[in-house]
């Protein structure tokens, strides 16, 4: 049998109706993807169940769709070592944590409904941090979804950016060639779905902004992005209740979360330090190596990988 954690109820009948998951079947899948994997010279990955299991999830168990998301994943990671490389759980990511830039909130939208993860740049100091430190910290925080979050899991995640306080040099930061890379790794790596982003008091300068860098993801992606002049518009959308008490809602305490979210990081101190293990080596890969221009491309085109 697999080891995995019992889904409750809700969320256990919507892997079945929704993601095609059989209880009784799981363990074979799990077999059928690990003898794949052997069979992959080029290909090292994480092989324990809970992992698996979270890409199985969000590829709705098919198989094949669950190879390729399993190559794209480390082939992406291995192209991008300025975000992947060197992610510990070292001071600086520990600071950032602390700061509740970016918070996972702990209780989903509805019972089991999506995960539900905020982002307030005015707690974002780009004196301190660079706006690759974040993002390279909300992939780990990403990652350790794939293996404790359920609910992201199987009902996804939704992105709820408060751009209120964006300041010019946080601004003058942005790189729309990594922004673009990591819409690409949203959609053809990570396991985990996004369901939407909804961006509220966004000013008149990040409007122009965010139009050009949603115009650069994948077309899937640039249609689950909506605008809120304020928090009063979001509300129509996600009821009060599900936002932390700093924003009218009853979820949690921002403060507490982020504290919360400090413990979970450092349990994770050695899955990180050995990260660098995993990965893919191009010089093996049977038939036609991959490159950034391969998945990447000028404009964005993709190269199918070769996934037997």
């Amino acid at each position: 049998m697999a080891e995995l954690r019992p889904l409750s109820a809700e969320l256990r009948r919507i892997a079945e109706t929704e993601l095609n998951e059989v209880e009784d079947r799981v363990s074979t899948d799990l077999v059928a993807l690990r003898d794949w994997l052997a069979k992959q010279p080029h290909l090292k990955a994480r092989q324990d169940d809970q992992f698996l299991v979270g890409f199985l999830r969000g590829c709705k168990f098919s198989l094949e769709k669950t190879k390729s998301k399993l190559d794209y994943f480390y082939t992406i990671k291995t192209l991008m070592p300025e975000l992947f490389g060197s992610r510990l759980v070292d001071e600086k990511n520990l600071a950032l944590c602390r700061t509740g830039t970016y918070v996972r909130l702990p209780k989903p939208w509805g019972v089991a409904g999506p995960r539900l993860q905020l982002t307030n740049y005015e707690k974002f100091d780009p004196k301190q941090f660079k706006l690759l430190d974040l993002f390279r910290y909300q992939t780990m925080l990403s990652e350790q979804a794939i293996r404790e979050d359920d609910n992201s899991n199987i009902s996804g995640y939704v992105e709820i950016i408060d751009m209120a306080k964006l300041s010019l040099s946080f601004l003058a930061q942005l790189d729309f060639t990594l922004i673009k890379k990591m819409g690409i790794f949203a959609e053809k790596a990570q396991p985990t779905r996004l369901k939407g982003v909804h961006l509220i008091n966004c000013p008149k300068e990040g409007v122009a902004l965010l139009n050009l860098a949603k115009s650069l993801m994948p077309s899937k992606l640039q249609q689950r992005f909506h605008v809120y002049k304020n928090l009063e518009q979001l509300y129509e959308v996600i009821p009060r209740e599900y936002l932390p008490e700093e924003y009218g809602g009853t979820n949690g305490r921002i403060t507490d979360i982020q504290a919360e979210a400090e413990k979970r990081l450092l349990s994770y101190k050695n899955y990180f330090a050995e990260d660098s293990q995993y990965g893919v080596d191009e010089h093996l890969r049977p038939g036609k190596r991959v490159s950034a221009d391969s998945i990447f491309g000028v404009e964005g085109s993709f190269r199918k990988l070769d996934i037997d």
